[in-house]
């Protein structure tokens, strides 16, 4: 990995000819090269390009925005796509090899990097799963493979000090518009949220990546490449498991044709992703707070600022009228949340 010297003026690489010129000046493109780009969709908190010059393999340059593409007001501090640059060079040591893009290049000045980008053909697996497309593999392989970052990062004592110790990232992008933004919206949920937000700022046991969910993975070849690491830290594993957990549940709901098949899929993630833990002396004391996070994370894809944007209005009230009824008394697996779930969708 090389590291990209600033360039000025500022730079906005969804302006593809500036792009390319920027590109060329910093000797990333030659003066012969005559790219073909294209500014990707989906995500709301970065730019993203994707740059083919064949025969060489392509690539993407990601940039980060201040304030992200949401219907209220939302803004956070674009030096975290600094983090992602972090992340992905520890992951790629980490995790099988592909499940995760390679790091190419950084630019501290204008926030933005440049990574490998997933051949084609590939696809979205939050698309695939909107369209009742629910493969048992994949949803093996999402298990292990935050089961791995997990338990391979908790035996690694350097990752609780330096960059990835640092949190801000994660609370002004996850505890803040998800939890704290919920508690204010729902005045009830103020003292369960509260000792989420402690407990979770208090647990430093493994790397979290903070968006483990279906729309940061590609499928290709069958096998899943994990995106967006920007609010990568080291604390408490829990989030991932009730972040990503909710993913399921909220589609159970939503893919009524599929809904049965959804919830035992979120069983199966739940065991298969235990498994991975079975020598963590943590396991035990995660599932409870994982719990906790499920009901969390369920109620703030409906009220916190980044709603899921596929439930509709009934579905939003039957997902809040669910953890609503869950928060007082939340009991400790995770299973039994999700058969739980099951009841309140009649899926007995």
């Amino acid at each position: 990995m090389s590291s990209v010297p600033a360039s000025d003026p500022p730079l906005d690489i969804e302006r593809l000819e500036e792009l390319q010129a920027y590109l060329r000046a910093q000797g990333i493109l030659d003066p012969e090269d005559r790219p073909a780009m294209c500014v990707l969709s989906g995500g709301v908190s970065n730019r993203a390009v994707l740059v083919e010059i064949p025969p060489r393999a392509p690539f993407v340059v990601k940039q980060a925005l201040s304030r992200l593409r949401v219907a209220t007001e939302w803004r956070a501090e674009p030096a975290r796509i600094h983090r992602e640059a972090r992340a992905l060079e520890y992951l790629c040591a980490l995790v099988p090899r592909g499940s995760v893009p390679k790091l190419l290049f950084e630019d501290r000045r204008h926030h933005l990097i440049g990574m490998s980008a997933v051949p084609q053909p590939h696809r979205n697996w939050k698309e695939l799963l909107l369209e009742g497309q629910l493969s048992l593999n994949h949803v093996g392989q999402f298990a292990a493979l935050l089961g791995t970052i997990h338990s391979k990062s908790s035996a690694d004592p350097v990752l609780a000090r330096g960059e990835f110790a640092d949190r801000s990232f994660f609370e002004s992008l996850r505890l803040e518009p998800y939890y704290r933004y919920a508690a204010q919206e729902i005045v009830a949920t103020r003292p369960f949220f509260g000792r989420l937000i402690e407990e979770t700022l208090t647990a430093r046991l493994a790397l979290v990546h903070g968006d483990y969910s279906p729309k940061n993975i590609l499928i290709y070849r069958e096998g899943l490449v994990l995106l967006d690491h920007e609010v990568v830290h080291f604390g408490d594993p829990a989030f991932d498991v009730g972040f990503s957990l909710t993913h399921l549940l909220s589609k159970a709901l939503h893919v009524t044709c599929s809904r049965r098949d959804f919830l035992e899929a979120a069983r199966i993630y739940v065991r298969r992703y235990l498994e991975c833990l079975d020598r963590i002396e943590w396991r035990d004391e995660l599932e409870p707070r994982a719990v906790r996070h499920t009901l969390g994370c369920l109620l703030a894809r409906v009220v916190g600022r980044s709603p899921l944007e596929y439930l509709s209005p009934a579905e939003q009230q039957t997902q809040l009228r669910f953890v609503l009824q869950w928060i007082p008394h939340p009991q400790p697996r995770l299973c039994a949340l999700i058969d739980a779930f099951s009841e309140e969708l009649d899926c007995r």
